[in-house]
């Protein structure tokens, strides 16, 4: 059984780590494309920003996660701890310039 948790502990890490290799990978697509190809696949960008005919386009992501709790013992319910609600975001921004996506950054917890 201590065999299963390990592997599972170290297989958490790795799952991230492929998820935000798909992330890069969709999004290192987008670089160089025309301003319109990235909001046909982006969407709508939540906040927009330009300077010196520069633009940046910020997408955000997020999310709630629950952590379910543990029930308590007896009619107290003694130790019980409660569901614990974790915000998960990513805001990727994107820097176009001449029309064109230029560069992105990432930004959050929630990243891959």
């Amino acid at each position: 059984m201590r065999c299963v948790a390990l592997l599972a502990c170290c297989a958490l890490p790795a799952a991230c780590a492929d998820d935000r290799a798909a992330r890069v990978a969709t999004l290192n697509q987008l670089v160089g494309q025309p301003e319109q190809t990235l909001l046909l696949a982006m969407g709508v960008p939540t906040r927009s920003y330009e300077t010196d005919g520069t633009k940046f386009l910020a997408f955000d992501e997020r999310r709630v996660d629950i952590i379910p709790g543990t029930p308590g013992i007896g009619f107290w319910n003694a130790g019980a701890i409660p569901p614990q609600p974790i915000e998960r975001w990513c805001e990727t921004t994107f820097q176009v310039a001449d029309g064109s996506v230029r560069s992105y950054t990432l930004r959050g917890n929630s990243c891959g």
